[in-house]
């Protein structure tokens, strides 16, 4: 506030709000460490969570007068910084911001944190509409963990933190430069890693002995998969039938479908 006791809203010409503005590139994110986090559950998401450190992963809110008063329950009694409609425009995102966003902390979660029963191995997934979907899904099916591995795109960019609706702040998810690495981690975790492919000699409606075991899905990239190299790798190539005229699934769908289908089988066999 004021000296007059009225609330001070930023603009969107704030010198600290144009630093903040930054962060939509990525080598900006590496090097500072923090991202941005937009919507109401991706910061409620992130105001749930606790870094290893023992610290918030929230290190400041941003919001518009109206989007403090709509989500003040999310918001609780934490700290605001109250931004010009113009200046929210230029933190968010969205093509219509919700009106609250939140500076956050990297999450740095460990490979060797991600174990079973159920995990998903994301190779060369660049597109962060798809990505964060996965994340969203795994979420979902009551996955253990996610990890991005190879070419993926940037968990912290905004598009894939937006698409996960606050569940990349609910699951564990790794960053693995070397694929190959991340499968050889699964296995050593007592994973059956099963490769989606829709050459596949096992048929994912036919295999629920193989899919009741605790396991590591592996999908490739959007336009060709998985390279042959990373796909004979797995322990086995898991298709999922086409009946129609539609050549393939949309990774995020197909994803979807396989870790369903995993979380199904286990359950199954947990209470036989």
């Amino acid at each position: 506030m004021n000296e007059s006791g009225e609330n001070v809203k930023l603009s969107a010409g704030n010198s600290r709000l144009k630093e903040i503005r930054k962060l939509a590139r990525r080598a900006v994110r590496s090097e500072r460490r923090v991202f941005l986090a937009d919507g109401p559950k991706a910061v409620e998401g992130a105001l749930g969570t606790v870094l290893d450190s023992g610290v918030s992963c929230v290190q400041e809110i941003f919001a518009t007068e109206a989007g403090a008063e709509a989500y003040a329950s999310v918001l609780a009694d934490q700290p605001v910084t109250l931004v010009e409609d113009r200046a929210m425009a230029g933190l968010s995102d969205s093509v219509t911001p919700a009106g609250v966003v939140a500076l956050c902390r990297f999450l740095d979660v460990p490979l060797t944190d991600i174990a079973g029963p159920l995990v998903v191995i994301c190779a060369d997934v660049r597109d962060p509409g798809n990505a964060g979907t996965v994340i969203r899904c795994a979420d979902a099916a009551g996955a253990s963990g996610v990890i991005l591995a190879g070419d993926s795109v940037d968990l912290y960019n905004p598009k894939t933190i937006r698409a996960s609706v606050g569940s990349a702040f609910h699951l564990p998810i790794a960053i693995e430069r070397d694929p190959l690495v991340a499968v050889k981690a699964a296995k050593a975790a007592g994973l059956t890693v099963l490769a989606a492919d829709m050459h596949g000699t096992a048929d994912l409606f036919s295999a629920d002995a193989l899919l009741a075991r605790p396991t590591a899905w592996l999908m490739g990239n959007e336009a060709w998969g998985l390279p042959p190299e990373l796909a004979a790798e797995a322990d086995e190539i898991v298709s999922i039938p086409i009946f129609g005229r539609a050549e393939s699934l949309n990774l995020s769908t197909a994803a979807a479908l396989c870790l369903y289908a995993s979380a199904k089988a286990q359950r199954r066999d947990v209470s036989s």
